[in-house]
C-alpha cells in the first residue's frame, strides 16, 4: 500500500521548498501525494518562481480545493501517513495552533494532530516576535514538529537546490521516507571535512 503524504503550501515566502518536495515525492512510486494550496501560495508561486500553478498541481497525485471542508482530508477516517506544511505562514501556524480550521489546509493539519500522525511545519518568518514563538510552542505541545528552513553546510552544498534538498531530506526522515537528497554527517568526509 502506498504511503499517503499531505503537502500543504501556504502563503509564506519560500514556496520553492514545497515545490521541490513535491518534485522529489513524485519520483517515489511508493508515495501518493495530496496537495492543498492556499491563495497566498498560488500568488507566491507566480511571484517567486518560474513555475506555472498548473505545473505545480501536476506534481501531486491528488489536488484538493482549500475551501472544501468536506474533502477526504478533513476526516480522520481517511488514513494518511503525515503532512508537510511547506512553507508554513504565521497565519497558517496560528490557525493550526488555535484549532481554527476555516480552510482545508488547517483542518487537514488539525486532523493529522488529533490522529497522532506526523505534522511538520516549515515556518517561514524572521525575525520572530514572542507571539510567533508562543504559537510554535503551542503547536509543538500538540505534537507538531517545527522545522524552520535553516540551511546546514556540513554536506558541502554546491547549489541552491543542494540547500533546499538538505531541508527536504530532513523532513522526509521524519516521515520515514528513504532518500539520498544530501550527504549525511560522516558520509564521505572525516570529522575535519576532508
Amino acid at each position: 500500500m502506498k504511503k499517503r503524504i499531505i503537502v500543504g503550501l501556504s502563503g509564506a515566502s519560500g514556496v520553492i521548498y514545497g515545490i521541490r518536495a513535491l518534485e522529489h515525492l513524485a519520483r517515489m512510486p511508493e508515495v501518493e501525494t495530496h496537495l492543498i494550496l492556499s491563495e497566498g501560495a498560488a500568488t507566491n508561486i507566480a511571484v517567486e518562481t518560474r513555475y506555472a500553478l498548473e505545473e505545480v498541481k501536476e506534481l501531486a497525485d491528488v489536488v484538493h480545493n482549500n475551501a472544501n471542508l468536506a474533502a477526504t482530508l478533513a476526516s480522520g477516517s481517511f488514513q494518511t501517513d503525515g503532512m508537510l506544511v511547506v512553507p508554513c505562514s504565521i497565519k497558517t501556524l496560528s490557525g493550526i495552533a488555535n484549532s481554527y480550521a476555516d480552510n482545508l489546509l488547517v483542518r487537514a493539519a488539525d486532523v493529522v494532530l488529533k490522529e497522532r500522525r506526523p505534522l511538520l511545519l516549515v515556518v517561514r518568518e524572521a525575525p520572530l516576535h514572542k507571539g510567533h514563538l508562543e504559537l510554535m510552542a503551542r503547536a509543538a505541545d500538540y505534537g507538531a514538529v517545527i522545522y524552520p528552513p535553516m540551511p546546514a553546510f556540513y554536506h558541502d552544498p554546491q547549489s541552491i537546490e543542494d540547500i533546499l534538498d538538505q531541508t527536504i531530506g530532513k523532513l522526509f526522515d521524519h516521515l520515514g521516507l528513504e532518500h539520498r537528497l544530501f550527504r549525511r554527517w560522516g558520509e564521505g568526509r572525516d570529522s575535519r571535512g576532508r
